[in-house]
């Protein structure tokens, strides 16, 4: 009765310590579904740990270190997000910005992965001065409400988009560009059986309904022979040195580097933007004006993070879309980002076990979260042209141009065309001229 007794006041110390430290009451959350929504959020982010050393390696990067840096920027970025700001987004290695790294400024370009990376290093410390004097959040903060809506509804035909590719039910078309897969293939087979499996949990409020349909889809692939059993648990990380602080800023000095920084820029700033309002509408972050609550706290970490990613060998981490699975799960605070980032730096040691999960298993996850990232679409007015265009916009120019960088440019430009020219000029915020112009010079470039 004496050991129960001092296990409860243990238990109470600690919940005491999670809720002084993440208010979980006041965010109508427990420790149980906060640290439940981070498992889900690493599931469906643990693929960046093998893809983002495959893609850097191509810059003749060292794909073992790459793993790690990649974990360890995760980790760093993640749990400095959920100190700082308090919410339950997962960090990692933006997916846009290290294509922009390898097959732009290293194979196009012909500057080396060192100069790329004290490039991203500079983009990071520029990303953090305008960070200081609250220039990004001045742009989430003039965002028109039925734009903030474009962005979540368009991110989430995106992710559906990907999802829908992982497992195989559309694949590239010389005719079409795109078409329907193999639907008796069994791995397509098994996906649609785990986006039903994983609706219909969800449907019911089954907590983990992401998690326990991907390990079903998975466990049913090994049964048929399609998914392969992992070829290990453990393993010690491999060493990070090859590419920590590895800079070459004599010849990221040079005049033609500033376009590529400048680039790197935009692409940072408007994937984080976008991301961070479609969080932050699914979360209910959104105050009675439409402005993300404690967004300065948000951007102070995302940008802390951009340094932290360059300096251990890797391109910029960002803030997850993958983070509305967990959000999803009801997580609402940081105490689902810092399981995020603890998996994150778990992942290290179990490498042979986290990628040993195919994508048609991780695919349901990423399609039934496109439609639930859809739900402020009901809230447009597409009886109003000036409304429904950018949306449209937006949305369409998403998903087919595979950025959501591009889907914004168009969906900003046009609502500030349509509605200058329409006699609407009253409407469009001012920062919002600028947030065009900049638009502009970033397809100039």
């Amino acid at each position: 009765m004496v050991e129960n007794t001092v296990r409860s006041s243990e238990e109470t110390t600690n919940n005491g310590l999670l809720e002084r430290v993440f208010h979980l009451s006041k965010n109508n959350t427990n420790i149980k579904t906060e640290v439940l929504a981070g498992l889900t959020t690493f599931m469906t982010m643990a693929y960046i740990l093998i893809v983002n050393p495959s893609i850097l390696s191509k810059t003749g990067m060292p794909e073992a270190a790459l793993f790690t840096a990649t974990a360890l920027a995760s980790f760093i970025g993640t749990v400095i997000m959920s100190f700082v700001a308090n919410y339950p987004f997962g960090m990692a290695p933006g997916m846009g910005l290290n294509a922009f790294f390898t097959f732009t400024i290293c194979i196009t370009m012909k500057f080396s992965w060192k100069t790329a990376l004290a490039a991203s290093l500079i983009e990071g410390l520029i990303f953090l001065f305008l960070n200081l004097f609250k220039v990004r959040q001045m742009i989430i903060d003039s965002v028109p409400q039925t734009l903030k809506y474009a962005i979540s509804i368009g991110i989430g035909f995106f992710i559906s988009f990907i999802g829908l590719q992982d497992a195989g039910i559309i694949v590239g078309n010389q005719a079409t560009l795109v078409g329907l897969g193999k639907v008796t293939s069994p791995t397509v087979l098994l996906a649609l059986v785990g986006i039903i499996l994983i609706a219909v949990l969800y449907y019911r409020n089954v907590k983990g309904s992401f998690i326990i349909g991907m390990l079903a889809v998975y466990v049913l692939g090994m049964i048929f022979g399609v998914a392969n059993l992992p070829k290990g648990i453990v393993s010690m990380p491999p060493s990070i040195s090859p590419i920590f602080m590895q800079f070459d800023f004599k010849s990221a000095m040079v005049i033609g580097i500033i376009p590529v920084i400048i680039t790197m820029l935009f692409i940072d700033i408007f994937d984080s933007v976008g991301t961070l309002i479609g969080l932050a509408s699914k979360a209910g972050y959104l105050d009675e004006k439409g402005n993300v609550k404690n967004a300065d706290k948000v951007l102070t970490a995302d940008a802390i993070g951009s340094t932290i990613g360059a300096c251990l060998g890797t391109s910029t981490p960002v803030a997850f879309i993958e983070s509305a699975a967990g959000i999803a799960e009801g997580g609402r605070t940081g105490l689902a980002g810092l399981t995020i980032g603890v998996l994150f730096l778990l992942s290290l040691f179990f490498a042979p076990l986290l990628t040993a999960i195919p994508s048609f298993a991780t695919a349901p996850v990423l399609i039934v979260l496109g439609l639930l990232m859809m739900e402020p679409i009901t809230k447009v007015d597409f009886s109003d042209f000036t409304e429904g265009l950018p949306v449209f916009l937006t949305l369409i120019l998403t998903l087919l141009t595979y950025s959501i960088t591009d889907g914004l440019a168009f969906g900003f430009l046009s609502y500030v065309l349509i509605k200058l020219f329409t006699g609407k000029a009253k409407e469009i915020p001012k920062p919002m001229y600028v947030i065009a112009a900049l638009f502009i010079v970033m397809f100039v470039i």
